[in-house]
């Protein structure tokens, strides 16, 4: 199969072939999103040297899981390494060969380290001997390309990208390897032969995220439900234990983490840090600041500011689409199977809810579809402290040109309808939000439906409509 989107990183990865000087490219992101599959089918594995990391593994296995990649590569070396330093020197003499391995279209030695966080054994020599073998050989050559990829994000970001010792500007690139658009799951479908309507895709990202290997699992002879059903509440489904797995993968103390993200989920728009830190047993401090941090990085949460509140700090809010479906169906065991929920008045609520979360992870088509993707804008939410009933917006595109996008996300299975009570309901939230905001922008009332709005005697209440259609662009 041939590589679906990630435009931005094979351009990424075009300049570091094309550059002259030495690169050393860091490669993040979650468990499961495809940064491996990324880098072999980039390169299509035209490696001078490629190892990997043993899950779990001591020293020794780590050290002799290299030795033998080593010897795969040509070095003539019978025994395993001591040490990394003597592994790396090792790897050093192996490209230093007339002989090695190019890559075929730039000439460039591309050597890739894969799970490299796992190699990092307690008490080993790894990094101080990573850092030599770039300092004090691989940055004086000026035809290396050295990948370095894993999924544990914080070890990734705090000993490599953000390091202060050795690694200090070492890093000459970095992608952090997104989940799928919906315009990418949509390819990744057509490409397999999966026959699901756009409303299925939608539905499907609601449950799986953007998450290529996820995508992978779905069994194109049955139904999007019978694949959920199947994977996520079967015995033997593949996905049922994941969310513990995925946690406990990326970070060092996925327990607390995990916890972290299950009180944050308890409120639909999330927590400020000032109430998640009397949840019982989290705290606060420098350790929930680096959690908070690593969970951002990874895209479980995302971090914003209430329009009109700014002082009060900022909420923190899970938007993994495949954690909250986990934490609400799976962990949460409110239901035994899902061919049974589907379509009951929970899962019509639950759709909703949802669907906003999709919108919110496809801000940029949003603004594309409205015209002011070159605008720069700032998104937040708004919660009134006045109003009765109270009126919350959980979108808000907050533009340089003037304008304030104001966005509802209604999901249905035919056209959206504004009768006179949500009519009246949208006119008082927008009265509501100028009188406790006080802003002076114009707002446009953006109306985000899955069918379509129709066009009755109160839809002029909107200034802008769009469908699901416009999250595919």
């Amino acid at each position: 199969m041939s590589l679906i989107g990630r435009k931005r990183e094979q351009d990424l990865l075009d300049r570091c072939l094309q550059s002259g000087r030495p690169e050393f490219v860091a490669v993040y992101g979650r468990r499961r999103v495809g940064k491996t599959y990324l880098v072999r089918k980039y390169f299509k594995d035209g490696f001078a040297f490629y190892a990997t990391g043993v899950a779990n593994g001591k020293t020794r296995e780590q050290l002799k899981a290299f030795h033998a990649k080593l010897r795969e590569y040509g070095d003539p070396e019978r025994t395993i390494p001591k040490d990394w330093f003597e592994a790396f020197s090792r790897l050093a003499s192996l490209l230093g060969n007339e002989g090695v391995q190019k890559d075929r279209a730039s000439g460039r030695v591309v050597v890739f380290l894969d799970e490299l966080p796992w190699m990092d054994t307690p008490r080993s020599d790894f990094k101080s001997a990573l850092d030599f073998f770039w300092n004090s050989w691989a940055s004086a050559r000026d035809d290396l390309v050295l990948v370095a990829c894993g999924s544990a994000t914080s070890w990734m970001i705090s000993n490599l990208i953000n390091d202060y010792g050795g690694f200090h500007n070492r890093v000459t690139r970095q992608i952090r390897l997104e989940p799928f658009t919906l315009a990418e799951c949509e390819e990744y479908y057509r490409s397999e032969g999966i026959a699901f309507s756009r409303r299925q895709m939608i539905e499907s990202y609601m449950v799986f995220g953007g998450i290529p290997y996820y995508l992978t699992l779905i069994d194109r002879r049955s139904s999007l439900a019978q694949n959920i059903e199947q994977l996520c509440f079967s015995q033997t489904g593949e996905l049922r234990l994941e969310l513990s797995r995925l946690y406990r993968s990326l970070f060092r103390h996925g327990d607390r983490h995990l916890q972290i993200v299950r009180a944050l989920a308890s409120r639909q728009g999330g927590l400020l840090r000032a109430e998640l830190e009397r949840v019982d047993g989290i705290g606060g401090g420098k350790s929930l600041t680096t959690a908070l941090a690593e969970l951002e990085q990874c895209g479980f949460i995302r971090k914003y500011r209430d329009f009109a509140k700014e002082s009060r700090g900022h909420h923190y809010q899970v938007i993994d689409p495949f954690t909250l479906f986990s934490l609400r169906f799976i962990e949460g065991g409110d239901i035994g199977s899902w061919m049974a929920f589907i379509n009951t008045p929970a899962y019509v609520a639950w759709s909703g809810m949802a669907f906003e979360l999709v919108c919110l992870l496809h801000v940029d088509q949003i603004k594309s579809a409205l015209g002011v993707g070159a605008v720069r804008t700032n998104q937040a939410a708004w919660h009134s402290s006045k109003a009765d009933p109270g009126a919350q917006i959980d979108l808000l595109i907050d533009r340089a040109d003037g304008v304030v996008n104001l966005c509802e996300m209604k999901y249905s299975s035919k056209e959206f309808a504004i009768d006179k009570s949500y009519a009246q309901t949208l006119q008082n939230k927008l009265a509501a939000f100028q009188e406790e905001t006080k802003t002076t922008k114009a707002i446009h009332v953006t109306m985000v439906t899955a069918s379509g709005l129709a066009h009755n005697a109160y839809w002029n209440v909107v200034q802008n409509e769009l469908t699901a259609d416009d999250l595919f662009t």
